[in-house]
């Protein structure tokens, strides 16, 4: 087949810059996109006068012949396939003739391309989004499990006040709610079609894009041409989504990987999603979210590389757009092993609730100390000043807070009550946060509640 941009130029391009130039290699995968695409260009074009019906059914009939010789691996890919529509219209003029060289009448593979990438990411926000949600309900089933278990909290890494494993579970849930409204978004996005904007002015046959459009299953037509065949947003927002929920899971990782070490203790890794050593026998290692932790780097590498080939285009479409599809698809490829080896890790996860309880040491509560001097009237921050005095006079006499005598706590402020040691327990201080978004056993069924109405399995 003739070169489809070859009759201007007097020199063969040479083979070095034939490799450079040529994209089949990363984006032949979008051939069912391709594909559909023509066929809805042919379909409009018997409207226009450009194709009989009869032809039309032709060119259809051959589209699917490629599209089964791709699909099965008997497609031969010849010299001078550049890329996924020069392969797939090449095969199509030697299987239906002279016809299949009307298909491109009024097209350019400038919008073509965009076409194909927005109807490619459109489905691959929708597999995501798929696997999202399955380790969304993983995380809500073992939150569910042991909503009550109490654990320290942590901030700065240190000890902080207790906190349940549900409760804990959860705070991983919630930003993957905000991982799938990006996700939806991006799609939204890519719901806009650009075919029939041509190379970049539009183009000069009478199609009705709208129809067109939603033949495809967009939601409407592009309403500048320019910006149709050069705007790549719906890709950058799909890498921004797939970032955020990289590092999203990168911190769920990081945390597992903590918990699970003997200095924590407090998970165990099912041996079908650990490593081990080539060296050391005993070895138990979590490769798994070490590897999750790791590809988030990937993913934010994406996302600033093609921000960076955005950053300096001017307006309708330069051979640079060539490097948004590898990065997408990358992210994809790598999201989609992610997320169930994640999910896989969260179903089989082992909690050992006597190690958390065994962390669970008196100072958690000094919070729980300052709020009962609230209670009686003293303002906060001199409260905060008097359990800093409990807590070092603890300190000093080697003798936890919740068994220093009312005297000793008497000497530091009168407040101090005989009662003073209810409030002294872990359930007490769970107990008390019952507000909206707290760890209390409640507020955390008020929690599981609302995560599974939001994904429909209330």
């Amino acid at each position: 087949m003739t070169k489809l941009w070859g009759g201007r130029f007097a020199k063969p391009t040479a083979e070095l810059v034939r490799q450079f130039n040529d994209s089949l290699r990363f984006d032949l995968r979008l051939y069912n996109e391709d594909i559909d695409g023509s066929k809805a260009w042919a379909t409009a074009h018997v409207a226009t006068g450009v194709l009989t019906a009869d032809e039309a059914v032709t060119i259809h009939h051959g589209l699917e012949q490629v599209r089964a010789e791709i699909a099965s691996g008997t497609f031969t890919v010849a010299a001078g396939d550049e890329d996924v529509h020069t392969a797939v219209e090449r095969r199509l003029t030697e299987l239906v003739g002279s016809v299949g060289g009307k298909l491109h009448t009024g097209r350019s593979r400038n919008d073509q391309v965009a076409t194909d990438f927005r109807l490619w990411t459109k489905r691959a926000c929708g597999d995501v989004l798929a696997h999202l949600r399955t380790l969304q309900h993983a995380l809500i089933t073992h939150a569910e499990a042991h909503a009550a278990v109490p654990l320290p909290g942590y901030t700065h890494l240190q000890h902080a006040q207790p906190v349940t494993w549900g409760h804990w579970l959860l705070s991983h849930f919630w930003p993957l709610v905000r991982d799938a409204q990006r996700f939806e978004q991006a799609l939204a996005q890519a719901d806009e079609s650009p075919l029939g904007a041509g190379a970049l002015a539009g183009t000069a046959f009478p199609i009705d894009r709208a129809a067109l459009a939603a033949e495809l299953g967009f939601g409407r037509a592009s309403p500048n041409s320019l910006d149709a065949v050069s705007s790549r947003d719906f890709a950058a927002d799909f890498l921004y989504a797939s970032a955020m929920l990289g590092l999203h899971l990168s911190r769920l990782a990081e945390q597992l990987i903590l918990f699970s070490t003997t200095e924590f203790g407090f998970v165990r890794l099912d041996d079908a999603y650990s490593t081990g050593s080539s060296l050391m026998p005993q070895k138990k290692n979590p490769d798994t979210l070490e590897l999750t932790r790791g590809k988030s780097g990937r993913l934010l590498g994406h996302l600033l590389a093609l921000l960076t080939t955005l950053k300096g285009l001017p307006s309708s479409y330069d051979k640079d757009l060539q490097e948004d599809k590898e990065p997408v698809f990358d992210a994809y490829d790598n999201l989609l092993i992610i997320l169930p080896v994640m999910s896989g890790v969260i179903e089989t996860l082992t909690i050992r609730p006597e190690r958390m309880a065994a962390q669970l040491e008196p100072n958690l509560l000094a919070t729980d100390l300052a709020d009962y001097l609230v209670k009686r009237g003293l303002p906060f921050r001199e409260a905060h000043h008097a359990v800093g005095e409990v807590v070092q006079l603890g300190e000093q006499t080697n003798t936890p807070i919740t068994e220093l005598s009312t005297a000793a706590l008497q000497a530091i402020h009168p407040l101090f009550g005989a009662d003073v040691a209810e409030v002294l327990t872990v359930e007490y201080a769970l107990a008390q946060r019952r507000a909206t978004g707290g760890t209390a056993p409640e507020a955390v069924a008020e929690q599981l509640a609302a995560a599974k109405k939001l994904l429909g399995s209330a």
